[in-house]
């Protein structure tokens, strides 16, 4: 029987881990509902598969030559920052950004690269991290990556193996005992109609809006995303530590651009929720959810998910 899904969570201590590609993905897709979950007491870790060398520097303050000398470096700091505006813990997986590939190259993905190492090598290292922190939900990209960037196309690839071989003890002993993580979703940070309400927002203050290209993009490749989505988390409390996360990425956010165009007490307003896609579940859910955690303190004891 499906459960009460707009039932607050009775117990902490619960666990979220989040997979993405680069630092800054993580302060763009699910930031303030992260950052909701680490204040109530729960225990939230992002994994960050690359450490986003090959990233531009997108905010014009920096576009100084000589200004930023280790890109890795200055990548670190920033996700030690984002992070720690989250209240999350953090870790690297240690790979090398693969870069958006140039559309006339007959090689596009650079030797060495995260999107060019072995599926299932790399899945049993994200097996290996999921083992280690015992995750009840894992968020993580859907099959198009959000975009399709190919180290967002490969944590899609991963995560879905390690999804399904986690908790396996036959497979792959040597990344640890096995755990059976309970709930997957996928994380939807740009849904159009929350773009669309921002856009004409700044429209109706007479301010020129960053969200046209975006919105122009959706139209012709994204299709309806929010009819996809199942689960909106209430996090308007947390949006400026999400803004906060944004601005600590200052390599990779232009203050100026669509993250930040409009002011984070507009936007609670504007659009309270965070959206994510209930992929996979193995407990009995009922849609739509309002937390990621809905249904499984309902269908496990506290013993049984600790």
């Amino acid at each position: 029987m499906a459960q009460n899904t707009n039932k607050k969570t009775s117990i902490k201590g619960l666990r979220l881990l989040a997979v993405h590609a680069h630092p800054d993905d993580e302060a763009s897709k699910g930031a303030a509902t992260m950052a909701k979950y680490a204040a109530a007491g729960h225990h939230v870790q992002v994994v960050t598969c690359t450490g986003g060398e090959r990233g531009s520097i997108l905010n014009p303050e920096l576009q100084v030559p000589g200004l930023i000398t280790d890109i890795t470096a200055t990548r670190r700091e920033e996700m030690a920052a984002a992070a720690a505006a989250l209240g999350i813990s953090h870790q690297w997986m240690g790979y090398e950004d693969s870069g958006l590939p140039p559309e006339d190259s007959a090689d596009p993905l650079p030797a060495g690269s995260f999107a060019r190492q072995d599926l299932l090598e790399v899945a049993t290292h994200l097996i290996k991290i999921i083992r280690e922190f015992k995750p009840h939900v894992i968020i993580t990209y859907d099959e198009n990556g959000g975009y399709p960037h190919p180290d967002h196309l490969m944590v899609h690839a991963i995560s879905m193996i390690a999804w399904d071989k986690a908790g396996d003890p036959k497979f792959a002993p040597e990344a640890g005992p096995a755990w059976v993580p309970l709930k997957l979703y996928y994380t939807h940070g740009f849904v159009k109609q929350r773009l669309e309400a921002l856009h004409q927002y700044l429209l109706s203050e007479g301010k020129p809006s960053p969200y046209t290209s975006m919105l122009q993009y959706w139209e012709l490749f994204a299709g309806d995303i929010m009819g996809r989505v199942t689960t909106q988390v209430e996090c308007a409390e947390f949006f400026p530590a999400r803004e906060a996360a944004l601005r600590a990425h200052a390599t990779q956010i232009d203050p100026a651009g669509p993250f930040l165009a409009v002011p984070a007490e507009v936007q609670k307003r504007l659009w309270p929720t965070e959206e994510f896609e209930l992929a996979k579940s193995r407990v009995p859910v009922g849609l739509p959810e309002t937390d990621l955690f809905a249904s499984i303190v309902g269908s496990f004891g506290p013993r049984d998910i600790l």
